[in-house]
């Protein structure tokens, strides 16, 4: 199970690397179920490990001129206000159980898990549709400082509940709102949640969970491999074909999640 949880960890670097978003999601589940890690303490692991993967990722497509860091700047600093927030306060701020109904009883796991789910299924859906004509020039665009710096603010909160990246909503807020072309949304996306990440990450630090450095890094090792790798694939391998077929199998794993957490 370790073999195909690491093995897990590099495929879903390659996603993250090749469409900018989306590999994130696949973190908590294979830290939940793969290594049966809490899940509570998955999203701490999450945040660290999409953080640094992230920010190697973001490496390689600086060097090609694909990070804007003007907008960077704009939706990455609400973002990270909003993550560091969630991690310090509120997420440990939540009652364990969540509530009881009867005889049903919702504890914290289960309910990061199935709200983890229903994010996986709006990314799903994100990613099958076919976008409206990314092909716009910027020069048609207005760059909407305050509805990016809203967006910043609210996928950061959503980031810090449930540890994935949040590049499914980033990289259309790019370039819609801020008139990116896709492969620099891409690069920007990466920075931006590596920023967000890690720094939301600070607020685990000292919150009593019984972190494993070791593991987490080894972990991190893997998916920066990974990530490597779907950076110099993004040469040969077309984005538009690979994300509807990576956001119906988020689909799937999503409804899997679902059905776990609550039926079984």
């Amino acid at each position: 199970m370790e073999i195909l949880g690491f093995a897990a960890s590099v495929i879903m670097g390659i996603t993250l690397g090749l469409i900018g978003g989306g590999g994130s999601i696949l973190t908590v589940p294979i830290l939940v179920y793969v290594f049966n890690v809490d899940p509570v303490l998955a999203t701490a692991y999450s945040l660290f490990v999409v953080g640094l993967t992230s920010a190697v990722g973001s490496v390689s497509h600086f060097k090609k001129g694909n990070v804007d860091l003007k907008t960077a700047l704009v939706f990455g600093i609400p973002s990270i206000a909003g993550v560091y927030a969630v991690r310090k306060f509120i997420l440990p701020a939540i009652p364990d159980p969540v509530f009881t109904v009867s005889n049903f009883e919702v504890s914290k796991g289960v309910f990061v898990m199935v709200l983890f789910a229903v994010l996986m299924l709006v990314a799903s859906v994100s990613m099958i549709r076919k976008p409206k004509s990314e092909t716009t020039k910027t020069k048609e665009k207005k760059y909407n400082f305050p509805i990016i710096f809203l967006e910043g603010l609210i996928v950061g909160g959503m980031t810090g509940l449930v540890g994935a990246g949040g590049g499914f909503l980033i990289i259309p807020a790019l370039v819609l709102l801020a008139g990116l072309p896709m492969k620099q949304a891409v690069g920007t996306s990466l920075l931006i949640i590596a920023l967000k990440s890690l720094l939301g990450f600070t607020g685990d630090l000292g919150s009593g969970m019984p972190i494993d450095y070791s593991f987490m890094l080894i972990f991190s090792a893997f998916a920066m491999v990974g990530i490597l790798v779907g950076s110099y694939l993004t040469r040969y391998v077309s984005n538009e074909k690979l994300k509807p077929a990576f956001g119906w199998f988020v689909l799937v794993m999503g409804v899997y999640i679902l059905g776990k957490e609550l039926f079984f």
